[in-house]
């Protein structure tokens, strides 16, 4: 039998109950799940911050209000960071000698994460792009058919140059590999030599992978043509001479396509007979919304036979309608890969993406020890057209959010 104020107690439980169930649909960041303690059993879960965000200053599309909340959000949701840019070498070394290192912004980074207890990454000590053509001049004029013509033929791989450089690449005369090789062993003993025992990981080599179904294993970049092939091993070498406790990557994109992953095991293979110190594999996992549980899986057992840990560097799944096409990470095509709008049912394509993916690297766990998002939302991504990250501009969790905490709780390897 109903107490005389049963009604007014149901009518009052109802309402808690209904105010409740708003809150969880609109609940503000602040208030959400956190990425980093759903998956602590599992694997670190980390995220690339920009100079802004290690120095709390605002600028370019970011308002110091907005700055302040995509730190909040970083302390939140993660427990590892790397550096976007402030760690290659056209941004801590744009000039030549000893006085031409600017360590201000990467000091910042290292002193951000230490002071949040964040696990911290370098990235990146040796690439083709984002490197001063200083590092690759000297006075031996260039083969006759490495000198580019002024205009590129369509396909024509480009070497060098990148981030402030020019769009063509360093052509002019060149250093020796003497040269170079002295150029490498100073920027890498410098750099994390500085940074020793508080920096963890490094991506030593970035993107040195050639692409397309040709047979060559390398990119025909400077650092190439002018070392030669061991340039990979002198680098893992220069860098454990200056750490030798760091975990020390090599790290690409594409590795989701078997043809790349390929000539990826083929590298680490003769790199490991050499005996030359690569301990990790870095995944960088730029993908697509077409990228399912099926396809991280078989590409994470295929990795898995290296008997090296795979990282997962710089995850992101690009939503617009010109990224579907491939999982390419190249600076100079990023502008096409997000044109075109969105692709139909975006938020819920990009849900059912990251629980695929997350899935399987439940599945590896043992094989996966971090898990590094390319941004912190998808106002700072470098694909922010595509919509690519967990949070939008506001910070505000999107549904593939939910997905992704979702599959935290699920068996290990659940395929849907």
């Amino acid at each position: 039998m109903k107490s005389p104020n049963s009604h007014h107690t149901f009518r009052a439980g109802l309402l808690t109950a209904m105010l409740l169930a708003v809150a969880s649909t609109a609940r503000p960041a602040d208030a959400t799940a956190s990425l980093k303690d759903a998956y602590k059993d599992h694997f670190m879960v980390g995220t690339a911050i920009n100079r802004s965000i290690a120095t709390g200053t605002g600028g370019g599309r970011r308002s110091r209000e907005l700055v302040e909340k995509d730190m909040s959000l970083v302390k939140e949701q993660f427990n590892q960071i790397t550096a976007e840019n402030d760690m290659k070498w056209q941004l801590i070394h744009p000039r030549e000698g000893a006085d031409g290192y600017d360590f201000v912004p990467a000091d910042a980074f290292v002193q951000f994460g230490e002071s949040h207890n964040m696990y911290l990454v370098g990235h990146t000590l040796v690439w083709h792009s984002q490197t001063p053509n200083w590092v690759f001049a000297g006075t031996n004029p260039p083969p006759e058919s490495a000198v580019e013509p002024a205009a590129n033929p369509p396909g024509r791989p480009r070497i060098g140059g990148g981030f402030g450089g020019a769009r063509r690449g360093y052509t002019g005369p060149r250093a020796s590999r003497e040269e170079l090789l002295e150029r490498m062993r100073d920027h890498i003993h410098t750099v994390v030599g500085r940074y020793k025992g508080r920096v963890k990981s490094w991506d030593v080599v970035n993107e040195a992978l050639a692409d397309g179904e040709g047979t060559n294993i390398l990119r025909n970049s400077l650092w190439l043509q002018i070392i030669g092939p061991d340039f990979i091993a002198k680098a893992f070498a220069y860098a454990h001479e200056a750490d030798p406790d760091a975990i020390l990557r090599y790290n690409d994109y594409g590795l989701e396509n078997p043809v790349k992953r390929k000539k990826l095991i083929t590298l680490i293979q003769s790199l490991k007979e050499q005996g030359v110190p690569v301990m990790a594999i870095g995944s960088q996992a730029h993908v697509n919304v077409a990228t399912t549980f099926e396809t991280m899986d078989q590409a994470l057992t295929e990795m898995e036979i290296l008997g090296l840990p795979i990282h997962l560097t710089e995850l992101d799944i690009n939503t617009a309608a010109g990224g579907q096409r491939g999982t390419g990470a190249d600076i100079t095509a990023n502008g096409s890969a997000t044109e075109g709008g969105q692709v139909t049912d975006a938020d819920q394509r990009l849900s059912d993406a990251y629980a695929g993916i997350f899935r399987a690297f439940v599945k590896h766990r043992d094989s996966v020890p971090m898990v590094t998002f390319w941004g912190v939302n998808d106002a700072v991504s470098w694909r922010r057209f595509g919509t690519p990250l967990l949070f939008d501009g506001d910070n505000r969790p999107k549904p593939a959010f939910d997905a992704v905490i979702r599959v935290a709780t699920e068996p290990a390897g659940t395929p849907d």
